[in-house]
């Protein structure tokens, strides 16, 4: 035993002999300090001098712990309340909260996310780390931890909640049932990429209220009980809708915020909130459906000139007496007939005493029953489906345009939102962007003469639409083959389509001609979109807007994988394949090949994302298995519509046929009679 080793074993026996504990040892028993647990001393060989030292160093460690523990407590305390009060609309990050996109899975997570890994040194209670008592003070997008979903009971409307998401005293409002979900993320998404938070969407059935409530969208309960799937325009669902409308106004009302109330189907460009301050004497504000200007500048419409309807799609309301008043006679009309248009009687109402003009030049005027300040938001800035996507009103005025309706569009929500996606307006899933067969494009070629020479008639618009719908057919055909997705064209009109008779451009609009026409004026979207039966009418073709390559939601690597498909004569002497052109992003390949020609040279470029074609003129010689091929010809005809409408007829449409050239002398004309009326593939 060396030297040391006796001192240890003399001081131990020299301390065994003392039994006595000493009064701190339980104390520093219990001594927590994140670097180390004090070392518990149990003896000692000078109870006066030694021992009173230690006793003091116990002491003090004591007290920094204590006050070190008190700071840690108070710190997660701190990071674990709710940041989001009634000033800023909820818009913070809390730490119990996970942040997710709004395109991801709308479902309850299946387990419970683990807990944020503390900071280093830092120790946090689990306890602390709960769900908010109140759900509308999370941020918006910020998805909730728990994998329960509350008592429905919560999401009842009520003063307190719109009070958590208004901000200066204002709140942006929409509802829907879910069949519009995409609509209503797309809506919240332009909104908070504006740095709008100040958000609450009514959910008109269960199954939109769940999924908004598992992205982190602030939701309600509209208690509709409405069903899920899309309404139609005119069936007494929508109806419905609309009385859900007058009586969701009438229910924020009393609560004394200011309100905007939009459609799902619109989106926000700008924030119109500085707009809207201009005018603090207006009860209502709203949008049109206005074709003609009666300004140029962003000024409200002149209303004497306003003959069109007020668009109640699209709204902002101020808690004032008057409209008050409007609001539950409104309310009333419609509860008491189940079959009245919503936006019909808000017009006859606010119509039937309209004048005189506020004093100043404000653009307000009184209206209703003479007590009601109104004012008419400009069409070419807080823009209809017309006055943007056909008129391209606000960049003819170099107007920048707060907001757009998708409005003035033919059949179903499908073309709304096809619609939107044209203008890159629609936020879609990754997947809508890389799709697992790829996609084909190509340069559409339109002879100068069709787009400008002669007048504009019925005819010449024919000829301008039908030489672009051939070669439509043969990309359809190829895209067909190949199980690739079709990248439509722009597509140009000289003639607009409407439901009513018109003399091809609707007179005092500033729509030029020609104009680039939205698909949804040529094509039946809904039944490209819904599918025709695979075994009647062959294999479904998918198709994108035609901006779908320039959306700055392309993914790089998909944008990156081109190869470019250079049409030539077959007998011309550089037509020929090769890996030499194939290495510098380009092969050639002959016009009229056959199906066992594309099948053999495209199949070596399964992994290209995007094959363009140079054209689409005589590309490909057809299906050689014509059961095939009569399939995919009794598809393609029902995916064209009809023109309307000639003026001074009864029958003024005129139906677009997908095989116009395969009729000789065929000429665009309206059915003599109604036997005669029916489109080309009955």
């Amino acid at each position: 035993m060396d030297a040391v080793g006796e001192r240890r074993e003399s001081r131990a026996g020299d301390c065994t002999s003392k039994k006595r504990r000493r009064p701190d040892e339980k104390l520093s028993r219990l001594i927590y300090l994140p670097s180390r647990i004090l070392p518990l001393r149990t003896a000692t060989c000078n109870p006066l001098a030694e021992g009173k030292t230690v006793l003091l160093a116990v002491y003090a460690a004591a007290v920094a712990g204590i006050i070190l523990s008190t700071l840690l407590i108070l710190s997660s305390v701190y990071t674990s309340s709710p940041t989001a009060g009634t000033g800023d609309g909820g818009n913070g990050k809390s730490i119990h909260l996970v942040g997710t996109s709004f395109l991801s899975s709308s479902s309850p997570p299946s387990t419970s996310p683990p807990l944020p890994s503390p900071s280093p040194n830092v120790t946090r209670t689990i306890k602390l780390q709960r769900e908010p008592l109140d759900m509308f003070t999370r941020a918006v997008w910020d998805v909730p931890v728990s994998s329960k979903m509350p008592d429905l009971k919560l999401f009842q409307l009520t003063k307190e909640m719109v009070k958590h998401r208004a901000k200066d005293n204002f709140i942006f409002v929409t509802f829907g049932n879910h069949a519009f979900l995409d609509f209503i993320l797309n809506w919240v998404k332009h909104l908070t990429d504006l740095n709008l938070f100040n958000i609450l969407v009514g959910a008109m059935d269960t199954k939109l209220l769940e999924a908004l409530y598992w992205k982190g969208i602030p939701v309600f309960d509209m208690g509709s009980k409405m069903i899920a799937e899309d309404i139609g325009w005119g069936s007494s669902k929508f109806h419905k809708l609309g009385r859900d409308k007058a009586l969701l106004i009438n229910a924020f009302l009393p609560f004394g915020y200011e309100f905007i109330l939009c459609d799902t189907d619109m989106v926000w460009l700008k924030n119109p909130l500085p707009y809207f301050a201009r005018f603090p004497e207006a009860d209502i504000l709203t949008s049109s459906d206005q074709l003609r200007p009666t300004t140029t500048d962003d000024s409200l419409e002149v209303w004497q000139n306003v003959y069109d309807a007020y668009n109640i799609g699209m709204f902002h309301w101020r808690p004032t007496d008057s409209a008050k008043r409007l609001a539950k006679e409104w309310k009333d009309i419609l509860l008491g007939d189940d079959k009245k248009w919503d936006q019909a009687a808000f017009n006859d109402l606010v119509r039937q005493d309209l004048g005189p003009s506020l004093e100043g030049e404000s653009g307000l005027f009184y209206a209703y029953n003479g007590t009601l300040k109104l004012g008419i938001l400009p069409a070419s800035i807080f823009c209809s489906g017309h006055t943007y996507f056909v008129q391209s009103m606000p960049q003819q005025l170099k107007l920048e345009p707060y907001a757009v309706h998708a409005t003035f569009q033919f059949v179903d929500a499908n073309a709304k939102r096809h619609r939107l996606r044209e203008a890159m307006l629609f936020y879609d899933q990754p997947a809508y962007y890389d799709t697992p067969g790829g996609f084909l494009s190509f340069k559409p070629g339109i002879p100068k003469s069709l787009l400008l020479d002669g007048p504009h008639t019925l005819q010449s618009h024919f000829s301008l639409v039908n030489y672009q719908l051939r070669q439509i057919r043969t990309a359809l055909a190829v895209a067909s083959l190949l199980n690739r997705t079709l990248v439509m064209p722009r597509l140009w009109c000289r003639f607009e389509r409407m439901w009513f008779a018109h003399p091809g451009i609707l007179e005092g609009t500033m729509t030029k001609q020609p104009f680039v026409c939205p698909m949804d004026q040529l094509f039946e979207i809904h039944t490209m979109v819904r599918g025709l039966s695979e075994e009647e009418f062959g294999p479904q073709i998918h198709f994108r807007e035609y901006s779908f390559l320039q959306n700055p939601s392309m993914p790089k690597h998909v944008k990156e994988s081109l190869l470019n498909v250079q049409l030539c004569d077959a007998h011309s002497k550089g037509c020929n394949i090769s890996n030499e052109t194939t290495s510098r992003g380009f092969i050639q390949f002959p016009r009229n090949s056959t199906e066992q020609m594309y099948m053999q040279v495209f199949s070596q470029y399964k992994d290209i994302k995007v094959l363009h074609f140079s054209s689409m003129a005589n590309a490909f010689k057809g299906f050689s298995d014509e059961a095939r091929e009569a399939k995919f010809r009794s598809r393609v005809k029902r995916y064209v519509g009809k023109w309307c409408c000639l003026e001074n007829r009864d029958l003024g449409h005129v139906y677009y046929d997908m095989y116009w050239d395969e009729k000789p002398g065929w000429k665009p004309e309206p059915p003599r009679t109604n036997e005669d009326d029916y489109p080309p593939w009955d």
